[in-house]
């Protein structure tokens, strides 16, 4: 029976897992720096707004609707209320923009998605603005490989529960597949499922936490070309 296998459920993360997503952010933060580049130095505006985007979270949550709104109040606070209506009006159109990057898929992904539909139930488990994320998804072509897809506000041990609990097994059958150790990796751990770490080379500061080496269920592969080998071998 599915229930009696150590893996019946992977569930993949979206952004900079399946596909780039940080490099399209860091881009539009240097627009964004150079905007007010006649106020303050690059390092000091990128500092103002990484503090205003951790203060933010409790508000906006993830995506890039907070990420534009952060934007627009670090330059408030850079200019003291003094930033032109014109650069107000450039960081809304950088923010729109960046609401309609491409979507480049991770190599391996569609691959390894093929590879393993049908063996095991599969869910996208992402964060962030939900039309940005359904958008992502569509024009990934990536959304048929999955039996369910799961949008939330942000990924906790319960959100892992959760979700894991209605699929064979619950969480102790179930693997987190993804790029960000605070969101992917030790919440998912906690909740009793494997946790696979795929590092990429552009992770936010906020996701960076220590590597949990020492728990037994904690993996790490260089890219998604080697999931497949790693979940057959714990299958063993």
């Amino acid at each position: 029976m599915m229930s009696l296998r150590k893996i019946t459920t992977i569930g993949f993360d979206a952004d900079d897992t399946l596909w780039q997503n940080e490099q399209f952010y860091r881009l539009t933060e240097q627009q964004f720096t150079d905007l007010l580049s006649d106020f303050a130095k690059g390092e000091h505006i990128t500092s103002r707004l990484l503090e205003a985007e951790k203060r933010n979270l409790a508000y906006y949550g993830f995506g890039i609707k907070g990420f534009t709104l952060s934007m627009i109040e670090t330059a408030v606070e850079i200019t003291e209320g003094k930033v032109p209506a014109s650069v107000i009006g450039d960081i809304l159109a950088i923010g729109r923009e960046l609401l309609k990057h491409p979507v480049e898929t991770m190599p391996h992904a569609r691959d390894v998605l093929e590879a393993l539909r049908g063996q095991y139930y599969l869910v996208m488990i992402t964060k962030g603005d939900l039309f940005d994320q359904e958008r992502k998804l569509a024009q990934s072509g990536l959304g048929d490989f999955f039996d369910a897809v799961e949008i939330v506000s942000d990924k906790s041990t319960t959100t892992y529960r959760r979700i894991f609990s209605k699929t064979a097994g619950g969480p102790d059958c179930a693997a987190m597949v993804g790029n960000s150790l605070k969101s992917d990796i030790v919440p998912a751990l906690a909740s009793g499922a494997w946790g696979i770490f795929v590092p990429h080379e552009l992770t936010w500061v906020y996701e960076h936490v220590e590597v949990p080496r020492e728990a037994p269920r904690f993996r790490e592969i260089p890219d998604l070309g080697h999931l497949l080998p790693l979940i057959q071998d714990i299958a063993r």
